[in-house]
């Protein structure tokens, strides 16, 4: 098997209009696959559909071969598939640390009796988190921030800090949600190392994002939505040159410059 992550004819309505319509492709291990497409393309509602926030309409996700269609994003972390979000989900009066253990929750999961009287076993798992969230915090270099409270670290390094939470549960795939968004250019440098080292870990990644700079210099793979729809798909030069995406973003810009 060499995709992590297949998306099979993958489809939704809402009110009647399909959202997305039969969308199909393939992520594989140590490569960065990035989803575009202009505003109200569907790459949010397909991010949704592949995490387990929305049921999808048609078509099947396989993840490690298995068909996970539907199911919860709980139950896919524990398989293998961690998100972050466009919007942050972190808690800004907790230190770096402490969002980073937060992290480790659900795959260090144990008895609950034992947590509540702090048996030795709840107090091992207590310390392996703790290890573990520091060795994330150095990965995405935030280790100096440990002790920090999250609200006060500047929008690219929460960023970062997100990234590490969801690295904590160990994915196989990792969905990114606009990673860069509202970072200026040198958080965003240092989002696109972030992700690159991932990838050569061998994790699969998929991405959706709106610098298009950062999707042609990451990318191994890009796959490209207009009204629901999978217009293009290949690699980044590929991709640039093709007259329909070449079509689609200069109508989206035309019909800006009416406004």
């Amino acid at each position: 098997m060499t995709e992590l992550l297949s998306i099979e004819g993958l489809g939704i309505s809402f009110g009647g209009l399909k959202a997305v319509n039969d969308v199909s492709f393939a992520v594989k291990p140590g490569e960065i696959t990035s989803v575009i497409g202009p505003n109200g393309a569907g790459k949010t509602t397909l991010f949704n559909m592949i995490s387990g926030v929305y049921m999808p309409g048609s078509g099947t996700v396989r993840l490690l071969g298995d068909d996970v269609t539907g199911l919860s994003p709980h139950l896919l972390a524990r398989r293998g598939m961690s998100r972050t979000f466009q919007n942050l989900q972190i808690f800004q009066t907790m230190t770096v640390l402490e969002n980073a253990i937060a992290g480790f929750h659900l795959q260090e999961r144990g008895p609950v009796l034992a947590d509540l009287l702090g048996l030795p076993s709840s107090r091992a798992r207590a310390r392996k988190a703790e290890v573990g969230a520091r060795a994330l915090l150095a990965r995405v270099g935030l280790e100096r921030a440990a002790e920090r409270e999250a609200g006060s670290l500047s929008y690219g390094s929460l960023k970062r800090l997100e990234i590490a939470r969801a690295l904590a549960l160990n994915p196989r795939v990792l969905l990114l949600d606009e990673p860069a968004a509202g970072c200026n250019a040198v958080e965003t440098e240092e989002i696109d190392h972030l992700i690159a080292e991932v990838a050569a870990s061998g994790v699969a990644i998929l991405l959706v994002e709106h610098d298009m700079k950062m999707v042609m210099r990451i990318s191994n793979h890009i796959v490209v939505l207009d009204h629901g729809e999978k217009i293009a798909e290949g690699d980044p030069a590929t991709v640039s040159r093709n007259p329909a995406v070449i079509a689609a973003y200069l109508g989206t810009e035309a019909d800006h410059a009416q406004h």
